[in-house]
């Protein structure tokens, strides 16, 4: 599989320098999938972007997202046609936008899609996210059909967290990769 074809998708306001996707990035060839608007995210429009990228590659891609663009894997594999250009995603740290004290500011996103994704998915989750409960994070593993790795308590699992290049992520990254067929690896449920 090519570095590139390995795409990076940060969440709301983008990843900085000292997040493990940026570092993973200037590391391994990895791509970033640019948003229009980082600071007012709008869930179609990113959905629209994610589908753009994936077409335009030349392989199936697999999907590393954190935060924000845990749901935006999730939507967009609800509503696209072209899931199998998908070989698998590793999501970090999903948000439980449908929190009163979220929902205001990231509306477009609720309901959260909660239905299996059609391709291998690994879930990391940290036990005292501010973002998401443990519970919440099991309820999406849960319903995406994700293996769920505790994370511990490291937060939102972005720079604050002080994860550095982040190994341990990393090697299921590539076991992900390893893993994963060459095409979709299971029909949607």
């Amino acid at each position: 599989m090519k570095p590139g074809n390995v795409l990076m998708l940060p969440g709301w306001q983008n990843s900085g320098p000292g997040h493990w996707q940026s570092r993973w990035e200037r590391a391994h060839g990895y791509t970033r999938v640019e948003q229009h608007d980082w600071l007012r995210p709008l869930r179609g429009d990113w959905i629209a972007r994610l589908e753009e990228v994936l077409l335009a590659c030349d392989e199936p891609a697999v999907l590393v997202a954190h935060s924000l663009g845990c749901l935006n894997v999730a939507a967009w594999a609800a509503h696209s046609s072209n899931t199998q250009r998908v070989r698998g995603a590793l999501l970090v740290a999903p948000p439980d936008v449908e929190r009163d004290d979220l929902r205001p500011m990231l509306f477009s996103w609720a309901p959260i899609p909660l239905q299996p994704l059609p391709f291998k998915t690994l879930l990391f989750a940290s036990s005292d996210d501010p973002f998401c409960a443990p519970e919440r994070a099991q309820q999406f593993a849960a319903a995406w059909g994700a293996d769920l790795i505790d994370a511990g308590p490291k937060g939102h699992l972005n720079a604050e967290s002080a994860l550095g290049d982040w190994p341990l992520a990393h090697e299921q990254l590539l076991r992900l990769m390893r893993l994963a067929p060459a095409t979709s690896a299971a029909p949607p449920h």
